[in-house]
């Protein structure tokens, strides 16, 4: 029998998903599973995308240019340049999900055993991208004490080797909801500019910044323009993550042509997905509104429970809709598996990731558990209510 690849016995599982096979069970049992552990909103997709879906009298459905449709590349420099992003179309090739941006960048910036520093926890699949182009996550610890902060500068010069080509952050962050501050980011820039390195931003999760806090965009930071690479998607922002189609974005016109071969190797992104997302970009602000007043409340709601529950730790963070906390526990791993195959409470249990799948540095994130506070506020309030009669009786409790 052939044996798999080395590539792809090393491709970690997402810790995000490894546990359904648990939660399907508990399911079958009768037990009501509160889903705390991925970053699908239960918010509509906005109408005037959906109708742009149902409007399609398309009688072929053909392949689109490898970048895009032009209209929608042409509408989406529009929306840059609302958030204060002065783009042309040329600069935008779309892709297929975010996911898709990421491994453009790493395969279109990096070479094998190149290394990309990354302050960690980190969202997952981040590990699986390098993986998958053979380059190296290089981390470096935030921390939760700090809400997860941007690490000082002279933490990342400590670890900058020959090998390192590239920073990546993921702003507002995903796992742990902190949004950089433009002090933070024009400080990352310097230590690009000096050391010549490419800038991957992850800012999928724009819109979503909380208490009267504005995002930052790496794109408005000034003498690094040639190194930053932006990545993006519809997923989150227009709540359409099955339409899979994000952003990978350069004003370096090399590393534009050069994503540009892999992305007519892939032929071109989804039709459909891009007719919704250009259709998305005219949603009202009312709809963001609403959505923003929403992620607020369900934030307060899981932060307020958890930092009363006895020997937890919540930070509050100010953007995207996660949370990393701090529990009184032995193993995430082992604490969200007993969650789902041991524990119920009035016929109820939650389902969270754990925090170990987003470092990459062994030891790390086992008393800590990512949530995504996606559900509703009365959903929510249950799954706290859950989690805090499990941890009175998790037998690996700290």
């Amino acid at each position: 029998m052939p044996k798999i690849s080395k590539k792809g016995e090393a491709m970690p599982p997402s810790p995000i998903r490894k546990l359904v096979p648990y939660s399907e069970v508990a399911k079958k049992k009768g037990v009501h599973v509160y889903h705390l552990n991925i970053g699908q909103p239960d918010i509509e997709t906005p109408e005037i995308a959906r109708q742009a879906i149902k409007d399609c009298d398309i009688k072929v459905v053909e392949y689109t240019h490898s970048a895009g449709l032009l209209s929608y590349r042409e509408k989406l420099a529009q929306y840059y340049k609302t958030v204060g992003i002065e783009l042309t179309p040329d600069e935008i090739i779309v892709t297929n999900g975010g996911s898709e941006a990421i491994l453009f960048a790493f395969n279109s910036c990096l070479d094998p055993d190149d290394e990309v520093i990354v302050p960690e926890p980190f969202y997952a699949n981040y590990n699986g991208f390098s993986n998958s182009a053979g380059v190296k996550i290089k981390p470096i610890m935030s921390s939760i004490e700090n809400g997860f902060a941007l690490p000082p500068i002279e933490e990342f010069e400590k670890i900058i080797t020959p090998k390192t080509k590239a920073i990546m952050v993921c702003n507002p962050n995903n796992p742990t909801g902190y949004l950089y501050s433009k002090e933070e980011l024009e400080k990352l820039s310097q230590i690009v500019e000096k050391h010549d390195l490419f800038l991957f931003a992850d800012e999928v999760y724009r819109e979503f910044c909380y208490d009267g806090v504005k995002h930052f965009s790496v794109m408005e930071l000034k003498n690094i323009e040639q190194n930053v690479v932006l990545l993006d998607s519809v997923s989150k922002r227009y709540s359409a993550c099955g339409v899979r189609v994000g952003a990978f974005i350069s004003k370096n016109k090399e590393v534009i042509a050069t994503a540009m071969k892999f992305a007519q190797a892939r032929l071109s992104p989804p039709t459909y997905g891009q007719i919704l997302g250009e259709a998305a970009i005219s949603t009202p602000k009312s709809y963001f509104d609403m959505v923003i007043n929403d992620y607020v409340a369900r934030r307060n709601c899981v932060v307020e429970a958890i930092n009363k529950m006895p020997g937890c730790f919540c930070p509050n963070p100010k953007g995207a809709f996660y949370v990393v906390a701090r529990l009184p526990i032995d193993n995430s791993d082992r604490f969200c598996q007993w969650l789902l195959e041991d524990f119920s409470y009035a016929g109820k249990t939650v389902m969270l990731a754990p925090a170990t799948g987003f470092y990459s540095t062994k030891g790390q994130g086992l008393d800590e558990v990512r949530i995504s506070y996606c559900l509703k506020v009365d959903d929510l309030k249950e799954a706290m209510t859950c989690l805090a009669e499990a941890l009175k009786v998790y037998p690996g409790k700290k």
